[in-house]
Order: C-alpha cells, then sequence, then structure tokens
C-alpha cells in the first residue's frame, strides 16, 4: 500500500552503526551469520512443533508464536543492513521507512505480548495444575495469540500514523540504520512534544506495564511453588528459567529506549541492534538447552535429516 506524503522528503538517508568504517566485510559476515543462524534457529523450533505431538501442547503453541515473530522481527532491518554494508550513502524512501517503521513495531510488540500470555500459561500450569487443560483449552490459546498480535498491531499502528503525518522539509539524514520513531521525530518539521509523551505511553509504558505484570506472576509461581516436591519445583524453575531470561533480553532494551522523553543518548543505536539481533538469536538457544521436550525433538529431527540424507 503506498503511503501518501503531503511533505518535500521523498527519501531518508540513514547514518547507519557509528564507528565502523574500514569494517564493511566483517560487518557484513555478523550480520549474515547472525541472520541465518535466527532464521535455522526458529524454523527448527516451528518445525519440531508442527511435528511432533507431544509438543502440541498451550506451552509449546505460544513458543512456536514466538519463533514466527522472532523470524519476522528482524527481518524488518537485517537484509538491508546486509545489503546497505558495502554501500556508502544508505538510503531508504519514504513508503519504505514507514513500512519498516510498522513492521518493526509491529512484531517487537507482538513478542512483548506472547511473553504475557506464556507468563499466564506458566501461572495456570503452576498454580493451577488440576484445572489446566480445562483452562487453556485450544480455544482460550488460540484468543490469547490472536489477543497478541492484534495488540501489536494497534500498538504498530498508533506509531505509524503518529510519524507519517509529520511534516519533514529537511534535513532528512536519519541518525539509526532503520526508521525509528525517535530519530524521526528530530527531524519534523513542526511541535513533536505532544507526540513524544504519546510515544513514551505507547511503547515506554507497554514495555513498562508488562514486565511489571511478568514480574509479580512470577514471584506468585514461586510463592506456589513451595507446597510442590522437589522435582516439580525443578522443573517449574527450569521452564519459567528460560522465559524469564527471554523478558530480560526482550522488554529491557525498549524499557530504556521508550520509557524517557522523545530524545536520543549515544548509546541508543547498539542497544536497538542488540535489541534487533540477540533476543532472536538466543530465545532458540535458551529455550532448547534448557528444555528436555525441545531437545529430543531437535534430536529426531536431526535423525530423520540424516536418515533422508543417506538414502
Amino acid at each position: 500500500m503506498k503511503i501518501k506524503n503531503h511533505t518535500p522528503v521523498t527519501e531518508f538517508p540513514l547514518m547507519g552503526i557509528p564507528h565502523t568504517k574500514g569494517m564493511e566485510n566483517v560487518l557484513f559476515v555478523l550480520f549474515l551469520a547472525f541472520y541465518l543462524f535466527t532464521l535455522l534457529g526458529n524454523l527448527l523450533i516451528l518445525l519440531a512443533v508442527l511435528t511432533f505431538s507431544n509438543l502440541h501442547t498451550p506451552m509449546y503453541f505460544f513458543l512456536s508464536q514466538l519463533s514466527f515473530a522472532d523470524i519476522c522481527y528482524p527481518s524488518t532491518t537485517i537484509p538491508k543492513m546486509i545489503a546497505d554494508t558495502f554501500v556508502e550513502h544508505k538510503i531508504i524512501s519514504f513508503n519504505g521507512c514507514m513500512t519498516q517503521l510498522f513492521s518493526a513495531h509491529f512484531f517487537g510488540g507482538t513478542e512483548i505480548f506472547l511473553l504475557t500470555a506464556m507468563a499466564y500459561d506458566r501461572y495456570v500450569a503452576i498454580c493451577r495444575p488440576l484445572h489446566y487443560t480445562a483452562i487453556m483449552d485450544c480455544r482460550k490459546c488460540g484468543l490469547l495469540a490472536g489477543a497478541s498480535w492484534l495488540a501489536g498491531f494497534l500498538h504498530s499502528i498508533l506509531q505509524t500514523l503518529l510519524t507519517v503525518q509529520l511534516p519533514f522539509c529537511g534535513p532528512n539524514e536519519i541518525d539509526n540504520f532503520f526508521c525509528d520513531v525517535h530519530p524521526l521525530l528530530k527531524l519534523a518539521c513542526a511541535d513533536t512534544y505532544m507526540v513524544g509523551l504519546i510515544v513514551v505511553a505507547n511503547s515506554g509504558m507497554i514495555s513498562f506495564a508488562s514486565f511489571f505484570i511478568l514480574i509479580i506472576s512470577y514471584v506468585i509461581i514461586l510463592l506456589n511453588l513451595r507446597s510442590q516436591s522437589s522435582e516439580d519445583r525443578r522443573k517449574a524453575v527450569s521452564t519459567c528459567g528460560s522465559h524469564v531470561i527471554t523478558v530480560l533480553l526482550v522488554l529491557m532494551p525498549p524499557m530504556f529506549m521508550y520509557i524517557r522523553p522523545s530524545t536520543t543518548l549515544a548509546a541508543d543505536k547498539l542497544i536497538i541492534l542488540f535489541n534487533i539481533v540477540m533476543p532472536p538469536l538466543l530465545n532458540p538457544l535458551i529455550y532448547t538447552l534448557r528444555n528436555n521436550d525441545v531437545k529430543n525433538a531437535m534430536r529426531k529431527l536431526f535423525r530423520v535429516k540424516r536418515s533422508l540424507g543417506e538414502k
């Protein structure tokens, strides 16, 4: 869909990652390797959940949703970064910029809401185990996943609509490696104070509120674990530990980026780069290394692949 632009600006030069002159070959190899491993890891989790019936449970259903979001989120920015590695003048069109802004916040926001849904699933499994199958049925899981994607869409469309209606008349160079809200607000030829406050409420408070809800849920879970056997406690802590690590990786960078007013700091680019690259790359490793069911499914997948290769 073509975005109607009433401003003289038709494209934005991207400044990229600072202080990387002469490191083009290294960056190209790193970004390409990170991206390929991210795709491979998350595709394997999706394939394992779809293939093996013992993984057809609410927890792995939400994990497959998270893996799909982890494939899409870095795909909004990293391919262009790879393509621009050896390009001196990195340019993105106005329509491309708004599309990238929408896509990045859509998939990034959906990740946050999916993690909240996963925390609810763990709460029910540990605190109400006798009613777990009745509460977390297929309909409830579908509603929670659908609500997560819808909430991510509403969050992203608000960010995009706030930005696309701003006048851009120059200078138009974005001090970042992709189109994000704060660098674009700096370029607008208008007072963006109120827009900046809405961005804080929309992005920063969503991240903070989700983080607060997740912390409270795990405090309740830990309190309930005291009455369970040591084996049950070990399994629950192992499963929840994976989720807590993922929550910290996903939520801490946006909280730092968007909880404050619309300003840009020198560290912002590195923090947002970490947020785009590392959680989608590490999530498959976190859930695979700490979860026996996923590890066994991966072993079976590789055995099937090896047998097919021999045939």
